[in-house]
């Protein structure tokens, strides 16, 4: 596995300063207009396992060693649950130790930490749309968290022609600041091409979960937290170099200990410090300008019935089932751009945000939760990431009135949709 450098000197660090008072955002400052045109939920992970299990293999890789990675950090990357594991609360925990159990070697000599760094290269790419991810971060002195995205060409190309998309770092002495970067061929050193967010009246970013995300579109990459946009970087803003942000790129979260921006950690530092993450989404770019919504249509299931809402009742935990498809606002969906599903100006939600097979599918007010999340695969089914179960008719039936419930993905006939495009 290469080593990927995320090179950023001290003296990278006062620049960033200087380049000033535009450079900082104060939460609670005036946001710039939305950026890209977002469109479904096409990869996720919510971390839904039992305590103690590693991450998902078909999502994420490792890289391991410590070499310094560019940076002359001090931990060494490993693979062990000891380092990155679900919670068994629907979180991804990567934790960073002062230990060394295995006795490894870093370039400085017998290793003083170890921590974890995952990533998708491999697994999935993406270019353009919403990368976002859900987090507490660590504190302390000489902790480095980052979520981040490399181009899947580096192998080929290198560093820095391939592009990195830092979409949040943290360093421990700035507990209130997180950065937005953006690195490429003559703007990889001096901190890159960004702007960093800084929360008011100094909280910490440790001190609860935020949500930060790029939308990512052809000639602009715009960040965010928690919704505040507060940093837009176009062509314009590389001084002439070129703008390597138009080919598929692959994600990357991790826990650095040291280095030459954060510095070293110190006796004011307490191991372990964690990397929460409570979930990770991709979504898809579209080019119409929309970013609100998608298509809209009926949603045909098995049997050829359409997904209906019972009555075209628009209650609160109004049914969902299979009725003779019939053209009625009752059976118009629409495959909006947060990954919800929408009808009768409200969204398709599993009963209670229950993860449990037999869970009852019904309309309910949309409220952004898991349990109004889903994701329209290339094999047809339609599978709310929160659980990682699948749209289902119950008892395998399509007699009018089936009601839809989720449950564990089988690829059989009752899980096959057809959707609006």
């Amino acid at each position: 596995m290469a080593r990927y450098p995320r090179r950023r000197s001290i003296l990278a660090v006062a620049v960033t300063v200087l380049v000033g008072a535009t450079g900082y955002v104060v939460a609670g400052a005036p946001a710039p207009p939305a950026s890209a045109a977002i469109g479904p939920l096409v990869w996720s992970d919510e971390f839904n396992g039992p305590a103690g299990t590693p991450p998902s293999s078909s999502r994420w890789r490792y890289d391991i060693g410590g070499g310094g990675w560019g940076n002359s950090e001090l931990e060494y990357y490993t693979s062990s649950t000891s380092n990155a594991a679900l919670d068994g609360n629907g979180n991804l925990v990567i934790t960073a130790r002062r230990e060394n159990p295995a006795n490894y070697n870093c370039w400085y000599g017998r290793c003083q930490y170890t921590s974890a760094r995952l990533l998708t290269s491999g697994t999935f790419t993406q270019a353009y749309g919403r990368f976002e991810a859900r987090m507490k971060i660590p504190r302390g002195q000489g902790l480095w968290p980052a979520f981040w995205m490399l181009g899947d060409n580096i192998g080929s190309v290198g560093w820095p022609t391939s592009g990195e998309i830092d979409i949040m770092e943290n360093i421990g002495r700035e507990p209130s600041t997180v950065h937005g970067t953006i690195h490429g061929p003559g703007y990889s050193g001096g901190g890159g091409v960004g702007a960093g967010y800084t929360l008011p009246g100094g909280q910490a970013f440790a001190d609860a979960f935020h949500t930060f995300a790029v939308d990512w579109e052809p000639n602009a990459i715009t960040w965010s937290v928690d919704g505040i946009q507060y940093s837009r970087k176009t062509p314009a803003d590389i001084g002439g170099n070129r703008w390597v942000f138009d080919h598929p790129f692959f994600i990357i979260m991790n826990v650095a200990v040291g280095g030459a921006w954060p510095g070293s950690p110190d006796a004011s530092t307490v191991f372990p410090q964690t990397l929460t993450v409570d979930y990770v989404r991709v979504y898809q770019y579209t080019s119409d300008g929309g970013g609100g919504s998608g298509a809209t249509g009926p949603i045909v299931g098995f049997g050829g019935k359409c997904v209906d809402v019972a009555g075209a009742n628009t209650a609160n935990g109004t049914r969902v089932q299979l009725w003779d498809c019939n053209g009625t606002a009752a059976q118009r969906w629409t495959m909006a751009a947060d990954g919800t599903i929408r009808a009768l100006g409200k969204c398709l939600d599993v009963s209670g945000g229950s993860t449990a097979n037999g869970a009852r599918v019904q309309l309910w007010d949309c409220n952004g939760t898991g349990a109004q999340r889903w994701q329209a695969t290339a094999a047809r089914d339609l599978v709310n990431p929160q659980s990682n179960k699948c749209l289902d008719a119950t008892d395998v039936s399509s007699a009018n009135g089936t009601p839809l419930q989720i449950w564990e993905c089988h690829g059989g006939a009752n899980q096959k949709w057809t959707v609006p495009a």
